[in-house]
């Protein structure tokens, strides 16, 4: 009898130190840092599609943010319920996906975007931004093998490229040219130049109040589009590149396992391990 009670008093110990594991766990990875995988190219070509990113989720609590930092944060769209109990399991448990911008202005400040001499620019209170982060190279519009219509607009990706570089040697992404999407003779390529509507504005930000914008005008959705973000939204500042890797795939033990000998030709070495800028 006294071992039955013994050995059920050590499974509710077990139970009760993991769950006070799990609790720690999801503090630490709440509160102090996040690891972030890159799904889009709205960063390019600071971050690419596949990276792996360490970021500081405490300062962001305690320190203000600073221009030109690298922020993440729930998705702007996302619809919170008006459930206080749900909104918070949605904002810390589980909800709006993880976007990645930089900081372009902070509560208070004045931004104007419009154009001189056929090329967006960006003035900050009055004063011209030089953007040495923004994304040089344009973009190749790719089609995907395995959709049903490749050709739908739903089923291109858009990706940096090099025109003086061949397909194969690219330097952010390894291009198949048989996915390429051919117009008039030649790749479908939109130039960084390029002005979109959106990049013209006129905005006074409020005092929780962020202009965040991707390094990739032509193919980033930020602020442009869905206004200023607000600062309750912001959960952390990425800092270090762990992993840089040319593959969508979440899990890359599974795209190993898969690909055992060209997954090694998808690591980009020389950007692994780096601080982010």
């Amino acid at each position: 009898m006294l071992k039955r009670a013994s050995a059920w008093l050590d499974r509710q110990m077990l139970v009760v130190q993991l769950a006070v594991l799990v609790f720690i766990v999801f503090l630490i990875r709440t509160f102090l840092f996040g690891l972030y995988l890159v799904p889009t190219g709205s960063m390019e070509t600071t971050m690419l599609v596949g990276e792996r990113f360490f970021a500081d989720k405490l300062t962001p609590y305690i320190t203000s943010l600073k221009h030109g930092e690298i922020i993440a944060f729930d998705a702007p769209k996302y619809a919170y319920s008006s459930n206080s109990i749900k909104r918070t399991w949605q904002k810390y448990v589980w909800g709006p996906d993880n976007w990645t911008k930089r900081v372009i202005g902070l509560p208070g400040e004045h931004l104007q975007g419009t154009i001189e001499n056929g090329k967006p620019v960006i003035y900050r209170d009055g004063k011209k931004l030089d953007e040495p982060y923004l994304n040089k190279y344009p973009l190749i519009a790719l089609w995907k093998r395995d959709t049903p219509d490749s050709f739908a607009m739903r089923s291109w990706t858009w990706k940096s490229f090099d025109p003086n570089v061949p397909f194969d040697k690219q330097e952010q992404y390894k291009i198949d040219k048989d996915t390429v999407i051919q117009e008039g003779g030649g790749p479908n390529l939109l130039w960084p130049a390029t002005p979109l509507k959106t990049d013209i504005f006129d905005v006074h930000l409020g005092p929780d109040e962020y202009w965040v914008m991707g390094d990739n005008r032509l193919g980033s959705d930020d602020s442009r589009s869905w206004g200023p973000l607000k600062g309750e939204f912001i959960h952390g500042r990425i800092l270090f590149r762990i992993l840089s890797v040319d593959s969508q795939e979440g899990w890359l033990l599974w795209d190993m396992i898969r690909h055992p000998i060209a997954f090694w030709s998808k690591v980009r070495w020389n950007r692994c391990f780096s601080v982010v800028r």
